[in-house]
């Protein structure tokens, strides 16, 4: 069975998680692939795998598929001269919704335009790949032009190894990763265990049994989470866990979170959030620089390190890796 991808070369612009996992997989399943990157880090990662890049712009002009990998906060400014590069009828792959549901970009009359959005950071993707295994994915079809456009998606999203698919739309899929990142998987996430270790060391408990306690056992819960379900879960912890969890989990997030979690949805769903981010990536990232080392200067950093014997200068204090994005 032939898809589009047989005979295509595929542009990768971007060569960042999902760019760097995804390219690969593409390569290592028979797709012709270029990546479209700047010079600096990532090009010269590429080079590095045995890839061929090429500037932005000229990866566009000789592909048939075009999969964006860039950095949603990027995309609209570089967006005209990337739109102008672009073949008639040239494929267009994103792996977040996010502008295309908050920017207005401008396609080819005739380019199908679809959304492959793996369910997992681009290392574990790689990773998966490399295994034999495939992680869940979701698709969509933002415009079809050929009548074909889902078509392409499917192929796309096989040939990166993933299985299997979710049909979406890209609001949806932009509205509940979002919510997901900022409630859940990143901001609730770093706020709970923040605020769990603030709370035990001010009550004078040890700042490195603090820290073992409620966020170095996290990753043993979450992958029994993650193996077995909220039922599963359940009936692998202790008597005396299950009770605490049953009788005190409700009072932790209780009707106040839910009523933030309304509220964060909403300015999802209106595009409030959207719109200060733009305003925010607009500014530069002076801000956001500022707080993370800030962040990164906190007690609980030094009682990870403590806790764990690790080096002052370990990355996992330091920069961040973003790596759950999609970029």
């Amino acid at each position: 069975m032939t898809d589009r991808l047989d005979s295509a070369t595929v542009a990768v612009l971007g060569f960042g998680h999902q760019g760097e996992a995804q390219a690969l997989n593409l390569r290592d399943s028979g797709v012709r692939v270029v990546v479209g990157a700047r010079e600096g880090a990532g090009a010269g990662r590429a080079r590095a795998h045995g890839l061929t890049v090429l500037g932005l712009e000229d990866a566009v002009r000789g592909a048939q598929v075009v999969a964006v990998m860039l950095p949603d906060e990027r995309v609209p400014s570089l967006w005209p001269g990337l739109a102008s590069a672009f073949a008639a009828d040239a494929g267009v792959v994103f792996a977040h919704g996010f502008n295309l549901v908050y920017s207005d970009l401008a396609f080819p009359a005739r380019s199908d335009v679809v959304l492959v959005s793996p369910t997992g950071p681009g290392r574990v993707l790689r990773e998966a790949y490399r295994r034999g295994e495939r992680l869940p994915a979701y698709v969509a079809a933002h415009r079809d032009r050929s009548g074909q456009a889902m078509g392409l998606a499917e192929a796309y999203a096989a040939r990166i190894g993933t299985s299997p698919l979710w049909r979406t739309t890209p609001r949806e899929e932009t509205e509940v990763d979002l919510f997901g990142e900022q409630v859940v998987l990143c901001g609730g996430l770093l706020s709970l265990v923040a605020a769990a270790h603030e709370t035990l060391v001010e009550r004078g408990y040890s700042p490195e049994i603090a820290y073992l306690e409620c966020v170095h056992q996290l990753k043993y819960l979450a992958d029994l989470l993650h193996e077995r379900g909220p039922a599963g879960f359940r009936a692998g912890i202790s008597g005396t866990a299950l009770f605490g969890a049953m009788t005190r989990g409700p009072r932790v997030v209780g009707q106040a979170t839910r009523n933030e979690m309304k509220a964060i949805l909403e300015e999802i769903r209106s595009g409030a959030f959207a719109r200060e981010w733009a305003a925010e990536a607009t500014r530069g990232p002076g801000r956001l620089a500022a707080e993370i080392e800030r962040a990164r200067i906190l007690p609980i950093e030094e009682a990870r390190r403590r806790a764990l014997g690790a080096e002052p200068g370990d990355p996992g204090g330091g920069k961040s890796r973003n790596t759950l994005s999609k970029d």
